[in-house]
């Protein structure tokens, strides 16, 4: 006779809470540990990337502001020397005087507006700089954390059909061949599981012949007219059988 293992109502409507997901702690946060452990050194070396290639960006954009700066001075200095040179060498033509102040005021006037924009440039891209920073410091952490989460939230679904299965082979090595517990939805070793269950009721199916066959060998030693404490030994062993299908 085969004996079916079901599960209660309050086993199937049992569900995962925020407490319990550390089941087996030392377990899930070895190897949630080391995934977090390879998601901090990929983040990392793509934060040094990144950060390396923003201050080569922004040491470039200095030295160009510095060529520019230098630019405007010497063009300064040319057209002072030029304006000496012309006020040396006698020259009296007011309207070619004012020309020549004028153009060279116009492109004194461009070049310093050239170096505002390279210097507003530079501010701004160290600004970038700050901003890419935060903001990737901050990406990077949230997604440690995440992974940390994540980590748990899968180990988890390993951990608790391991946990429930010692507890169960320890019901089993009792003598307790009755169970009604099962797997929740989405964990992990359903197979291993299932076999388990399978084992079970063979051990139980086994054990209800071997009943049955006790019953009847009780029964042809009491007709044999066997003493009553031979009776007495193997009914004590059969009901201690039925107690393990009971249990």
């Amino acid at each position: 006779m085969t004996t079916s293992v079901t599960a209660s109502p309050d086993t199937v409507r049992h569900k995962r809470s925020v407490k319990n997901y550390l089941i087996d702690s030392r377990f899930q946060l070895k190897y949630t540990g080391f995934i977090v452990g390879v998601a901090i050194v990929i983040s990392a070396i793509l934060g040094t990337i990144l950060w390396r290639t923003s201050r080569e960006l922004i040491s470039e954009s200095q030295i160009l502001t510095s060529q520019s700066q230098a630019l405007v001075s010497e063009s300064k200095k040319v057209s002072d020397i030029a304006k000496s040179s012309i006020k040396q060498m006698g020259y009296d033509d007011a309207s070619f005087l004012s020309d020549f102040n004028n153009e060279s005021s116009d492109y004194d006037k461009q070049m310093e507006t050239k170096e505002q924009q390279l210097i507003v440039q530079q501010q701004s891209l160290i600004a970038r700089q700050s901003t890419l920073l935060y903001t990737l410091v901050g990406g990077l952490a949230l997604m440690v954390v995440l992974i940390g989460l994540l980590g748990i939230y899968f180990t988890h679904k390993v951990a608790g059909p391991i946990f429930k299965m010692r507890r169960l082979l320890r019901q089993v090595g009792e003598g307790k061949l009755v169970f009604t517990e099962r797997l929740r939805k989405g964990d992990e070793l359903k197979e291993f599981f299932d076999d388990f269950s399978r084992m079970v009721e063979q051990l139980r199916a086994r054990q209800s012949r071997e009943i049955a066959e006790l019953d009847t060998a009780i029964a042809s030693a009491e007709q044999a007219g066997a003493s009553s404490d031979a009776v007495a030994k193997i009914t004590v062993v059969r009901d201690e059988m039925k107690r393990a299908l009971d249990a």
